[in-house]
């Protein structure tokens, strides 16, 4: 009688599936591939990974069957095509490095850890900086210096149209059904926390003035700002919106969930981790695909790849990889010897830069040395008079 065999299939971060084959293990990987794709409805070219037992349970690639067994643990690795031959590839994600794994040491490492988003960035191969706007889970800017109110559901939009007319022509103020007034709540905490999770009052003040900068029929009777009653819900419905996020693993909220708070201490209030005013990527998410395991892989390498001369892309690929997980033990704040034993690639000029532009989205060179060309220059002018 055939045993059956059971697995767990990694298929993302926060995401694995049970997979059981009731025939036994397949003779073949290319087999047990097919049916793994049929379970977990998989769609597209992708290799398994197993957890080596030789290699500290990293992952490798699956080469036989016969390397893994009942209650095993495989990792889907999507593939995407190559150009030049049918041959399916690891898609390696150059956007932030310019550069894919180059040197033969890298490959291998880069190939078994890094998994391939379903949509591919495409930039110049010189470009070397840091692109935001290459990973979904990232922020791309921060707070506008004019925030723009976005435009809300339909009805509410019509509501509101008809509002702002005879605001105009009698001069009557419109008093929001609970429907609408949810509706320019929701939407208005959907585009704040685009930019930042937690903002400060001159932030909330900022986005209730331009509320009724838009749309003068929500101007409030008796307030001496015309929004203070605006500003107030806001800072209600975001409060409300951060649990959500909570519930949905958002990092930048969970860190200061009560589970993260020094033992003996239920208050929520207690030492809340905020992002500072210039910090965009504060706390993101893992990359798509990846865990803690996989990018402390990341790190391992690191360490060797610093070691090596005119490495800066490799180096610099890596430390993109790995931002989120040293994001998250910044936050915790470590001794910072021993941050620097386990991260001695971000002590470096080039990687300085390249971190606070991870952070803050903005070239850290380009930005502060032009300031100081520009004081320079007056200071010219006035030595010169």
């Amino acid at each position: 009688m055939t045993t059956s065999i059971r697995l767990r299939i990694i298929l993302g971060e926060n995401n694995s599936q049970r997979v059981i084959l009731q025939d036994g293990m397949p003779t073949s990987v290319d087999d047990l591939t097919k049916e793994i794709a049929n379970q977990c409805n998989l769609q597209g070219n992708f290799r398994l990974q197993f957890m080596d037992p030789d290699f500290d349970n990293d992952f490798m690639n699956l080469m036989s069957t016969s390397e893994i067994q009942d209650k095993s643990t495989l990792k889907v690795v999507f593939l995407t095509a190559s150009s030049d031959n049918d041959s399916p590839i690891p898609h390696v994600d150059t956007s932030r490095s310019g550069s894919a794994c180059s040197s033969p040491a890298l490959s291998i490492s880069c190939d078994a850890l890094i998994l391939s988003s379903p949509s591919t960035s495409t930039h110049s191969e010189s470009s070397a900086s840091f692109s935001p706007e290459s990973s979904s889970s990232m922020k791309s800017s921060a707070w506008p210096a004019v925030f723009t109110v976005p435009r809300f559901t339909y009805d509410a939009e019509l509501k509101l149209e008809q509002g702002n007319t005879a605001f105009k022509t009698q001069g009557t103020l419109l008093s929001p059904d609970p429907k609408l007034k949810i509706s320019i709540l929701d939407g208005l905490a959907e585009e704040i926390v685009k930019y930042k999770v937690y903002p400060s009052d001159a932030e909330y003040d900022q986005s209730a003035a331009a509320l009724v900068q838009k749309h003068p029929c929500l101007k409030e009777r008796g307030s001496v700002t015309g929004y203070s009653g605006w500003k107030a819900s806001l800072k209600y419905k975001l409060g409300n919106y951060r649990t959500k996020l909570r519930n949905l693993g958002c990092t930048e909220v969970a860190v200061n969930s009560v589970k993260h708070k020094p033992g003996g201490i239920s208050s929520p209030a207690y030492n809340v981790k905020k992002p500072r005013k210039a910090e965009v990527n504060y706390c993101p998410p893992h990359p798509q695909g990846e865990m803690e395991e996989t990018l402390e892989a990341v790190r391992k390498i690191l360490l060797n790849e610093v070691k090596k001369k005119n490495n800066e892309k490799n180096v610099r690929m890596l430390m993109d990889k790995s931002f989120s997980i040293r994001r998250h033990e910044v936050i915790k704040e470590p001794l910072i010897a021993d941050f620097k034993t386990r991260w001695p690639a971000l002590f470096r000029t080039e990687e300085v830069c390249a971190e606070f532009e991870r952070i803050t989205t903005i070239p850290l060179v380009s930005t502060f040395f032009a300031k100081l060309d520009g004081y320079s220059g007056k200071l010219m002018k006035m030595f010169a008079n």
